[in-house]
Formats: C-alpha cells, structure tokens, sequence
C-alpha cells in the first residue's frame, strides 16, 4: 500500500487513497488498541468492543441451537443466520486487522509525501 500511495501521490486517486487512511486512523483511534486487532478478534460496533472470534462463534452457535430472537431478522436464530454472520465477522477481522496496519504505516507515508510535495528525490529526506 505504501508503494500505492507514493506511486499515486500526485494523481486523483492520492486524495482517495489519502481518505482511506484518515478513516482507518479514525477507525483505530475510536476502537481498542491495535494490537488486539489481529486477526483472531474483531470490533463490534455495537458494543464498542473487541470480540474474539472463536468466543462469538461459540455464541452464535449457542443462539441458534437455543433459538432465540434475531432482532436483524425478527425470528428466532438459525443455523444459517448464524452462518452468515460468521462470515461478515470473519471479513471485519480481516479488514480491521488490515485497518491497523495501514494506521501504522502512517508516519512513513505521510513523510514520502512531504518529500514528494518538496520536490526531494523520495529517500533523500532520510540520510
């Protein structure tokens, strides 16, 4: 993504890809630390909370075999209610993890972009 966004800098998608990076600070800054978002936990908006996946599964899997209410489908849980949530809490597992990691590389892109905004071959600023 770096490279992307060095590569980019002085095109159209650079304010894209500069937004992207906003939202994923924005999105860290407002969950729990980084580090806990690591593949294996996701963020649950709902709670504002960091949730491990195998637990939540382990509850979904609860809620279905019990069935009780789905306020989402006004129903009682279902196998394939609970199937289909696991795999979107799987995708946001992958896509806070990769949130993270682009808030970490932040203070490296925002300095290749001073030095392509200075005009200063790109690494110059670093010796």
């Amino acid at each position: 993504m770096a490279l992307l966004l060095v590569l980019t800098a002085s095109t159209p998608l650079h304010a894209q890809n500069s937004e992207a990076l906003i939202g994923a600070a924005k999105f860290c800054r407002r969950a729990a630390p980084c580090s806990e978002l690591n593949g294996t936990n996701f963020y649950f908006e709902q709670r504002d909370r960091v949730l491990n996946l195998q637990d939540y599964r382990r509850s979904l899997d609860n809620l279905s075999a019990q069935g009780a209410y789905n306020p989402e489908t006004r129903r009682p849980w279902s196998k394939q209610d609970a199937d289909a949530r696991w795999a979107q809490v799987q995708k946001d597992a992958v896509t806070h993890q990769a949130n993270c990691a682009a808030v970490a590389s932040l203070p490296f892109l925002e300095k290749k972009l001073k030095e392509l905004e200075s005009g200063a071959p790109v690494g110059a600023a670093s010796k």
